[in-house]
C-alpha cells in the first residue's frame, strides 16, 4: 500500500497477454490475465485516503496515475474468476503490488516503466517468471509472486469466492468506450448481480458501490425499491436500476 495525495488522482500461467494489444480508439476495453493477491489491512488507510473496512470492495494496481479520488470509481475494473462464474466490478482505491508506476494495461509507448515488456504483463509477473530486471521490483526488491493486483477481502471472498491468491480475468473499463455509465449507489454493501431482473434469480457476481459500470440497456423486471427496472450491464449480469445513478437515456433492451 502506498500512499499518495489525493489531490494528484482522481487513485502460474505463461508469461504472454490474454488478450490482443489495444489501441487509443478501440470499442472495447483492455482484457488481461493477472495473478491477484490479497490486500487485508484492514484499518489500514489506502492511497486516496479511504480507511479499508473489514470485507471491503475494492482493489489496488501498481500505478499512481490510475487510482479513483475517494468516494469515486473513475478507475474500475470488472475481475472474473478465471472459469467466468464469478465477477465483480470495483474501484480502484490503492496502489500495488510491488511497483508503483508499472501501468501495464497502457501499450508500451505509453506505458510509465518498463516499456520493453508486452502489453497486460505486470513487471513482477515478468521478474518472477522470466528473471526480469534480475528478478527484481522497480525498489531492488525480489519479487516472490507475480502478482499485478491487489483484491480488498470483500471482492476476494465475498464477489470471487476466491479463499487466497488466483490467477483472474481482469477488464480495465476505462480503456474503452460504453454508451452509458452508472454509478453504483448502493450506500454500503455492493449490489448483487443477477442471472435475470429479480431477486430470486441466480447471483452472478457484485458491483461495488461507488464502481462506475457500463450499462447496456434496462428491462422490466421485480420491483426493487420502487422501480421495476432493472439494467443490463452484460451477459446474465443484471442490477437493479433502484440502486445506479446514471443519465435517463439508456435504451430498453
Amino acid at each position: 500500500m502506498v500512499r499518495v495525495d489525493p489531490s494528484t488522482v482522481d487513485g502460474v500461467a505463461p508469461l504472454v497477454r490474454s488478450g490482443p494489444a489495444r489501441s487509443a480508439v478501440d470499442t472495447v476495453p483492455s482484457t488481461y490475465r493477472i495473478y491477484a493477491t490479497r490486500e487485508g489491512l484492514v484499518g489500514g488507510t489506502t492511497a486516496n485516503g479511504h480507511v479499508i473496512a473489514s470485507r471491503d470492495h475494492f482493489v489496488a494496481l501498481p500505478s499512481t496515475k490510475s487510482v479513483s479520488r475517494q468516494g469515486s470509481g473513475t478507475y474500475t475494473v470488472k475481475v472474473c474468476r478465471t472459469d467466468d462464474t464469478r465477477c465483480e466490478y470495483a474501484p480502484v482505491w490503492d496502489v500495488g503490488p510491488w511497483n508503483t508506476h508499472d501501468d501495464y494495461w497502457n501499450p508500451p509507448a505509453s506505458r510509465a516503466t518498463f516499456p520493453t515488456l508486452p502489453q497486460g504483463v505486470p513487471e513482477a509477473q515478468a521478474a518472477f517468471q522470466d528473471g526480469f530486471n534480475g528478478g527484481k521490483d522497480a525498489r531492488g526488491r525480489v519479487v516472490k509472486n507475480p502478482a499485478g493486483l491487489d483484491l480488498a477481502d470483500g471482492v476476494l471472498w465475498d464477489g470471487l469466492g476466491l479463499t487466497g491468491s488466483s490467477w483472474v480475468d481482469v477488464t480495465f473499463l476505462w480503456t474503452g468506450p460504453a454508451a452509458v455509465w452508472g454509478a453504483v449507489t448502493t450506500a454500503g454493501a455492493p449490489l448483487t448481480l443477477r442471472a435475470s431482473p429479480s431477486t430470486s434469480a441466480a447471483v452472478t457476481g457484485l458491483a461495488a458501490n461507488y464502481a462506475r459500470v457500463p450499462v447496456e440497456c434496462w428491462v422490466p423486471g421485480e420491483t426493487v425499491d420502487g422501480s421495476a427496472r432493472w439494467v443490463r450491464l452484460g451477459p446474465d449480469e443484471y442490477g437493479a436500476d433502484a440502486w445506479l445513478q446514471h443519465p435517463g437515456d439508456v435504451p430498453e433492451c
